[in-house]
């Protein structure tokens, strides 16, 4: 059966939870608008994880629907150990942090099992626990033994986690648990994998080494998530290694002050975009719908202006995973998504893009070119053939007003587009020449009902084919 849902050019990303692992739920979420599901290796287990791939295959087939996959790994957690008891900090109060694993909050030592962040701290270092309900600063180091001042009081427990922005931390950011799940998560056909905690680009290349010695490996992407002060200094180069960005801003607003978080997202974004570089905005998007069937006005807000600034997706978490009204945030993001994409302005006149520093010349150029060629003779759409996804990338970095229909006989290829804005794909059988992708392109386009005989396309695509970021190739095509 085919999908009756209206796509938006914004592509919205689902986490998926107790509230929308069902069938049925699954359903009403692609119908609603979802592009992509989001499986957190954070929470539940493997099994759960491989059913709940089975289920969004299933649901997509049934809805004729394009879905990526996205397996977000959990990374390392910074935690406190095991504590004899919960105990009460005040205001004023002097604690000890040690590594030594007998330590358990008794006498004031409490157990910090993670000796590279307790030598990485520096008197004046400031530390988040809980996720910043508890506040302290670092008066002492000696030792391996930090000696704290708390400046805001709470309740310290076993296992709270723990942040230190700004400290020096020689982390690594593939855990052992990492390493399994990105082999469970290739095995079931993740169309990406998404790093936590990414700090340069040595750690997103680590992945990527590690996706590349597995069967099936090589075709899934690396999604870098940006939640760290040191991946907000090293953006550039990860950009460069990364097939797609998240703008994780929970953490990121531990790591940074968070009234600083909106810079940073539009900086991300804007970077992302002139490389053509998916991004994908994230964390508390419409947070009040857990529980309300209506987002906040400053919600709605939040949401159209990411759009705005440019991002490929914006990503619903608690909201679908464990809300009362899953299919609704999803109807909302794209109802907001759609007024928002009417104010976007097309990017092909701006001045930003002229400077850029080009990956591949000749693809960048042929891309504008073809976007610039589609808006003035007004064709119908903008066909990219393509094998690696890269064409329909740098068509849709110029956001254009036609839509941007890839033509691929890469199923991965296929879904992995689910993600990049104004996209839509369709799967066509192997090609070798010109003539016969161009008979191929009118075909697909045509029994898919996207354009019609007699319609005016333009085509882009790489010859030879199959090569991937070599287009090269521009056509005005009559159907």
């Amino acid at each position: 059966m085919a999908s009756k849902r209206c796509d938006t050019r914004t592509k919205i990303v689902c986490t998926l939870g107790p509230a929308s692992r069902g069938s049925d739920a699954l359903r009403d979420l692609i119908r609603a608008g979802m592009n992509v599901a989001r499986i957190n290796y954070s929470h539940g287990t493997q099994d759960e994880h491989r059913a709940a791939f089975d289920a969004v295959r299933r649901a997509a087939d049934a809805e004729g629907a394009t879905i990526a996959v996205i397996a977000d790994l959990q990374g390392p957690k910074l935690r406190l150990g095991v504590l004899a008891r919960p105990v009460d900090v005040a205001v004023g109060d002097r604690i000890a942090l040690s590594a030594d694993s007998a330590a358990d909050g008794s006498g004031g030592i409490f157990p910090l099992p993670h000796p590279q962040l307790l030598y990485g701290l520096r008197v004046g270092s400031r530390l988040l626990i809980d996720d910043g309900a508890i506040e302290a600063v670092v008066r002492k180091v000696l030792s391996g033994v930090a000696d704290v001042e708390i400046l805001v009081g709470g309740r310290l427990s076993s296992h709270k986690g723990v942040a230190a922005p700004g400290a020096t931390q020689h982390l690594e950011v593939l855990t052992d648990k990492d390493r399994a799940d990105a082999a469970h998560a290739v095995a079931c056909g993740a169309d990406y994998v998404a790093l936590s905690f990414v700090q340069s680009s040595d750690d997103v290349r680590a992945l990527r080494t590690l996706l590349d010695s597995m069967p099936d490996g090589r075709s899934t992407g690396v999604v870098a998530k940006i939640e760290k002060r040191e991946a907000i200094d090293h953006l550039d180069e990860i950009l460069r290694v990364a097939d797609a960005v998240m703008v994780a801003r929970g953490d990121l607003g531990v790591e940074v002050p968070p009234q600083e978080v909106p810079m940073h997202q539009k900086d991300i974004i804007r970077r992302a975009n002139r490389l053509g570089v998916p991004v994908i905005t994230a964390t508390q998007m419409l947070q009040s719908m857990v529980e309300n069937p209506r987002p906040t006005r400053a919600e709605a807000s939040d949401v159209a202006n990411a759009i705005l600034d440019g991002t490929d997706a914006v990503m619903l978490s608690a909201e679908t995973a464990v809300g009362r009204y899953p299919r609704e945030a999803v109807a909302m993001m794209r109802e907001i998504a759609v007024i928002a994409e009417h104010q976007m302005p097309c990017r092909m006149d701006d001045v930003r893009f002229g400077a850029l520093e080009h990956t591949h010349p000749i693809t960048d150029a042929v891309s504008d070119a073809t976007v610039r060629v589609a808006d003035e003779i007004g064709a119908k759409l903008i066909a990219t053939s393509t094998w690696s996804g890269y064409t329909a990338r740098q068509v849709a970095r110029e956001r254009p007003r036609l839509p941007i229909v890839a033509l691929t006989p890469n199923e991965r290829v296929r879904r992995r587009l689910a993600l990049v804005w104004g996209v839509s794909a369709l799967l066509v059988p192997q090609y070798s020449g010109t003539d016969e992708m161009l008979d191929v392109v009118s075909r697909a386009l045509i029994d898919a009902g996207r354009a019609a005989p007699g319609d005016l396309i333009v085509v882009s695509a790489g010859i030879p084919f199959g090569g991937g970021g070599k287009t090269n190739f521009l056509k005005v095509h009559w159907l």
